[in-house]
């Protein structure tokens, strides 16, 4: 399968799973289509029109030839200049690394990760927070992530896979979208009773169950096991943590009773608290982990490919 098309299909399944559905991905595609257009040409010379058909400023091919033939992936979670090394020490072994496959963002996928963030205010619509609230609260929290990242040497892990001339990719919102549509369907058609019936049904997923086995993971830090659920959110697309203040307006404008996420800040954990949501942390890993199995699984499904996974950096290789 050759790497633009692998990467390609890790976007396509991306958009096909994103929770704000087909509609409103393609009118974000056409409004930034229409603002690029509407750019001088100068400025259309400094544009990264990968843009106009990805929609996740998070998710790039970061280095290699779109022409590559990719049979062999050493896929991790972080794939920093360590995982780099590690790719040529392989190689070296005469283990081949066709292609290092990253969940977390690096070189422009990170210094562009705030670009990712608004889509969280449809998410939280669909759960009944109106749409011009959701707006309003996370347009500060973009603006703290996007300098929060601002000063960081984004391009170290790119830079060495370009010396070692090994390909390189990260897919985080694609993966993050399948966890996160994966276990809201399951959650959604199981209507578990209590918290501890939605700690049960993520137990039943072996990337869950072999990270509570390592000690990370499953774990009600608002609430407790014996409340009764409600409805079950699960906030774990988006880029990153929206506005620690969206819990307030989920008490009083849904019937959420249960987030479950792949992880939480302090203060957002202290307003969960607050307003009586209960907070079920699934494990970030784990549940990176999931999201890049099932985006994986998509991509040799439409490539009609099977490839040769090494795991690293916290990957486990599961199909579903």
């Amino acid at each position: 399968m050759k790497l633009r098309q692998l990467f390609d299909a890790a976007i396509a399944h991306g958009v096909s799973v994103d929770p704000r559905g087909h509609t409103r991905v393609d009118k974000v595609l056409e409004t930034t289509k229409k603002d690029y257009e509407a750019l001088s040409d100068e400025k259309k010379g400094r544009y990264d029109t990968e843009r106009l058909t990805n929609p996740y400023s998070d998710s790039r091919l970061l280095f290699g030839a779109d022409d590559i033939e990719v049979e062999n992936i050493l896929m991790g979670i972080d794939m920093e200049v360590g995982e780099v090394v590690l790719a040529d020490r392989l190689r070296e072994k005469e283990q081949p690394v066709d292609l290092i496959w990253a969940h977390h963002p690096e070189g422009a996928g990170l210094a562009n990760l705030g670009g990712v963030m608004a889509m969280q205010a449809d998410i939280l619509s669909a759960f009944g927070v109106p749409i011009n609230i959701a707006e309003g609260l996370l347009e500060p929290r973009i603006k703290e992530v996007e300098r929060r990242v601002m000063p960081g040497n984004h391009m170290r892990a790119v830079d060495a896979a370009r010396l070692l001339n090994i390909p390189m990719i990260c897919t985080h919102t694609p993966a993050d979208n399948c966890v996160a549509g994966h276990l809201q369907d399951l959650f959604d058609r199981k209507k578990p009773e209590t918290v501890d019936d939605v700690i049960c049904v993520l137990r039943e997923i072996p990337e869950y169950a072999e990270a509570e086995l390592a000690g990370s993971g499953l774990k009600v830090v608002a609430g407790s096991e014996k409340r009764r659920s409600g409805r079950v959110f699960v906030d774990m697309t988006g880029g990153t943590s929206g506005s620690e203040k969206t819990f307030e307006r989920l008490a009083n404008t849904s019937d959420i009773g249960t987030m479950v996420v792949m992880h939480i800040p302090e203060k957002h954990l202290e307003e969960a608290n607050k307003h009586h949501i209960n907070v079920v942390i699934a494990g970030h890993i784990a549940s990176d982990t999931l999201g890049m199995n099932l985006l994986l699984d998509a991509v040799e499904k439409a490539g009609q490919k099977k490839f040769s996974v090494i795991e690293c950096s916290g990957f486990r290789r599961h199909e579903h």
